[in-house]
């Protein structure tokens, strides 16, 4: 087996970015889930509600990031430790992050129609994963609840078997793939090694209505729910992919061998 892919998200619920090779730190993926995107009261905005996100594209920018969508543009630098503090929800976690500046969140809420603003996780903040899954205190930046989140290739061949229209990858917005494994194995692993770095897998990963949304055009496609529902409902929620959690740093590359530890 073998990571056959690295993808990181630097604004939760936007464009992914596919890499050759990632650095992890104490919130995941160097880059990934650290710029949020919230609405007036500060509640965290998603493809759930907002699928049009899907079609913001991101770069990473020396000291910040550009956002684009068809032929218009923004900028955001990330904010020094002068700028605004704002207190933001994400599902149950009230966590304080810097506000950008102001033209970004205006020109996001001219994209998607409403009142937003766009706020980023400062290297101070302490966001912690559920005790019930960590095992050392591990923080996560503003992914949904962890840091890393692992699918085979294999798990997802055997979904497109049973599709009208096979899917890519992006619609399940996976951190690490795998490959040359068999599907759904990743449901048996407990501890792995990818490279030189040792993960738990700490949970399935329950799915909400983001697969049912075309990533290259927002369009929504209730059939992927429907059938996923069919054959991976397990107590009640439709699981598909893994979970990660690790306690040490490290590089992770594409061709890195897997190995299933536990």
């Amino acid at each position: 087996m073998q990571l056959s892919c690295i993808t990181i998200y630097p604004v939760k619920s936007c464009a992914g970015i596919n890499l050759d090779s990632v650095t992890l730190d104490r919130f995941g993926p160097v880059g990934d889930r650290r710029w949020l995107v919230v609405d007036e009261r500060g509640r965290f905005l998603s493809q759930r509600d907002q699928a049009r996100m899907a079609l913001v594209r991101v770069e990473q920018l020396p000291g910040g990031i550009r956002l684009s969508l068809g032929g218009s543009s923004t900028e955001a630098a990330i904010p020094g430790t002068d700028a605004s503090e704002l207190r933001v929800s994400i599902w149950e976690d009230s966590v304080r992050a810097l506000l950008a500046d102001g033209g970004a969140g205006e020109w996001l809420g001219a994209q998607l129609g409403r009142s937003c603003r766009l706020v980023y996780m400062p290297d101070t903040c302490q966001r912690l994963v559920d005790g019930a899954y960590a095992r050392d205190g591990e923080t996560v930046s503003f992914a949904d609840g962890f840091p890393l989140l692992l699918i085979s290739q294999a798990s997802l061949d055997d979904l497109n078997s049973r599709l009208d229209k096979p899917v890519p990858m992006n619609r399940f917005r996976p951190n690490l793939v795998v490959s040359d494994c068999e599907r759904f194995a990743e449901d048996g692993w407990r501890r792995i090694r990818i490279g030189k770095v040792e993960f738990d897998v700490a949970k399935p990963c329950a799915r909400c209505a983001i697969p049912s949304i075309d990533q290259a055009t927002a369009q929504r496609d209730a059939q992927i729910n429907r059938v996923l529902a069919g054959f991976r409902r397990i107590n009640g929620q439709v699981m598909f992919g893994q979970n990660l959690l690790y306690q040490s740093a490290g590089v992770l590359s594409l061709g890195d061998p897997v190995e299933v530890l536990e």
